[in-house]
């Protein structure tokens, strides 16, 4: 783990890589902790409220107004994190937390803009039918500058990898949440709209209100006795000047401008299907609210796996490698472990997504008939699973293809351009890689095919399954269903067999990183 020497204005990152590379495994495990109990709650609770508030309400909340939150936290905070996070060869805590401060102001900026945005000019839902849709805006806003205000302390936590921290911060605020929406719902389903913004604004206090009573507390018992700590006091948590020094280092701020022009793209790309049906149109709330339940179910393994993983991929690239440094300049060593880090991950990550979409066209449909029954099995909504100037290209090439695909196909549109937005940022992201490690011996892409024998078992499994779906399910009752799940179960573990067999350098890595995992 990364740690601070000394508790001088000026610091000297100082650390093993192999600390670094367990700290980003730990961040990733308990980040996917993280996710499930985070798609758990939700998937309870869209289940539960489903049969109590209609769904152009469900739309409006889980379209419009979690967009609108979604937006101005990313805007507001990504860009900040990102340069904070960034390896540098010196940095001074003091302008760090100053750095990290000005997301509150921009919070407020962004908020009122897009707030008065979401009111003024995008389609409002009926008063007479759903009152206090101003309110809700201006609820969901309020909780994104309440989140605002634990993020000096969320990267400070980030580079001590408190890795629990952030999990056990947002599992709490999710739980209260959840709970408080039911409740509300149940015993004030008059309330409508109002249920579903006070309980947003609860999410983000207890968010912050996490963070400070862990850092205060942490402080006070350890400030004095933890020598990687650079704090001794409270009130250092809080902007203050610095002697000799400007209020925020002009390299991070740098930084923060260029990563923000990355987050605007990024998050363009992230969420452009709501982007599109929150400012065109196309699909009616009703219509929204259902793609989003069908959309949460079918992205679920991406936010399991591979979101936890991007993040903490970037957190342990960020620390590990020079930020802007060409490959020439970065420490081999560092270089060396960074492309054996990054070739197990794209092995992973291709194994994992090619076995979710072997199983995801056999078992989605009994998915969605389980969850929701009819209302999502069937219907309008169909689910399959799924750099600065080249983003904008990319953010171009997924609006127009969607507006194109939803007036053809409707809602399955928005699934076909986000395969097609993939597609080309896998592509730009392979011909990067290659460009960036040409002429060196590094060859991070060299093994990410998997073996031919996995590649064979899993056309068996998707064959097998898809016959088992054809003749026991879903018509034969519930022993067709157990049958077809169980003819599943065999599959999973006779494809898992074989990449165990088969895939000795990415299953030797997996042991490693777990051994280093409960060393440290």
């Amino acid at each position: 783990m990364s740690s601070v020497q000394g508790r001088g204005d000026k610091c000297l990152l100082v650390g093993d890589d192999k600390h670094l590379l367990a700290g980003a495994v730990k961040n990733a495990s308990y980040s996917m902790v993280l996710q499930l109990l985070s798609r758990m709650l939700t998937f309870a609770l869209n289940a539960f409220v489903l049969r109590y508030i209609s769904r152009d309400m469900l739309g409006v909340v889980n379209i419009r107004l979690t967009l609108l939150y979604s937006t101005t936290l990313f805007l507001a905070t990504e860009a900040f994190d990102k340069a904070c996070l960034s390896r540098l060869d010196t940095h001074n805590w003091s302008q760090v937390i100053n750095l990290m401060w000005c997301t509150v102001p921009a919070s407020l900026v962004v908020t009122g803009v897009l707030g008065w945005v979401w009111v003024n000019l995008l389609e409002n839902p009926e008063p007479t039918l759903m009152p206090g849709y101003s309110v809700g805006v201006a609820s969901f806003a309020l909780a994104t500058v309440l989140n605002c205000l634990s993020q000096p302390l969320f990267v400070l936590a980030q580079k001590h990898m408190f890795v629990k921290l952030k999990v056990f911060s947002q599992g709490i605020a999710e739980v209260c949440k959840s709970v408080l929406t039911v409740f509300l719902v149940i015993y004030f389903p008059s309330l409508g709209l109002y249920n579903f913004a006070l309980a947003q604004v609860v999410y983000g206090v207890v968010i912050s209100l996490v963070y400070y009573v862990y850092f205060i507390y942490y402080i006070v018992v350890y400030g004095k006795k933890d020598d990687t700590f650079p704090f001794t006091s409270v009130s250092q948590l809080f902007p203050t000047s610095t002697r000799d020094l400007p209020f925020i280092d002009p390299r991070q701020a740098w930084l923060t401008v260029s990563f923000f022009k990355q987050s605007f793209l990024k998050q363009l790309l992230t969420e452009g299907e709501k982007y599109v049906m929150t400012i065109f149109g196309v699909l009616t709330f009703a219509d929204q609210g259902i793609y989003d339940i069908v959309n949460n179910l079918g992205s679920l393994a991406a936010r399991l796996i591979f979101q936890p993983i991007e993040e903490s991929g970037y957190l342990f690239f960020s620390q590990l490698l020079t930020h802007g440094q060409p490959r020439d300049k970065q420490k081999q060593d560092s270089c060396a472990l960074a492309v054996d880090v990054l070739s197990c991950l794209l092995k992973l990550v291709v194994l994992t997504g090619a076995i979710i979409l072997v199983f995801g066209m056999a078992y989605s449909y009994l998915a969605l008939d389980l969850y929701g029954g009819g209302l999502l099995s069937t219907g309008t909504v169909c689910i399959t699973y799924i750099y600065n100037q080249k983003m904008v290209v990319f953010s171009l090439l997924f609006l127009l293809s969607s507006l194109l695909l939803t007036s053809v196909c409707g809602s399955v549109g928005f699934i076909l351009a986000n395969c097609l937005n993939m597609a080309a940022r896998i592509a730009h992201s392979i011909y990067y890689i290659l460009q960036y490690f040409r002429g060196s011996k590094f060859k991070p892409l060299h093994d990410v095919i998997p073996h031919p024998a996995v590649i064979a078992s899993l056309l068996a499994a998707l064959i097998a399954t898809l016959a088992s779906e054809r003749i026991l399910c879903c018509d034969q009752g519930l022993v067709g269903r157990v049958l077809h799940v169980g003819v599943g179960g065999i599959c999973l573990l006779a494809v898992l067999a074989l990449v165990y067999l088969k895939e000795t350098a990415l299953v030797t890595f997996i042991k490693q990183q777990y051994n280093n995992w409960h060393k440290h």
